[in-house]
């Protein structure tokens, strides 16, 4: 039941954020999902149920690119918690329990590697440009 309930949500989501409308979904705790600030972007990045065991793949995309000014989301749809921490100390969560999320701005353009202190063989990348 719970793996076809996590397939439903997954496929929800990637719809979502394949579908690029002008709406934003809500948070899970019901607080707006982020807006872009001015020339930038809203992406959103999800964290699997058993993401600690999918390394590169954990982060859903885990490799995205996107445009200074623009914010990314990470949503924890999985059942533990995690960290989206940035090797170079741009931005760190702390740790983002089972339902919760993250969202960060970036205003400068470079290579942002970024890893779960929890599980460090989670891994992803947000490059802006």
């Amino acid at each position: 039941m719970s793996s076809l309930r996590l397939v439903v949500i997954l496929a929800l989501m990637l719809s979502a954020i394949g579908c690029g409308g002008n709406s934003s979904p809500s948070s899970p705790s019901g607080t707006p999902s982020p807006t872009p600030t001015q020339g930038g972007e809203a992406s959103s990045v999800v964290i699997p149920v058993g993401a600690e065991s999918l390394g590169n793949g954990a982060y859903s995309p885990d490799n995205l690119s996107i445009a200074v000014g623009s914010t990314v989301t990470w949503r924890n749809t999985d059942s533990v918690a995690h960290t989206t921490t940035s090797n170079g100390n741009a931005f760190d969560s702390g740790s983002v329990r089972a339902g919760g999320q993250f969202s960060f701005t970036f205003q400068n353009a470079g290579t942002f590697a970024y890893h779960c202190t929890i599980h460090p063989g989670m891994v992803g990348v947000v490059t802006v440009r």
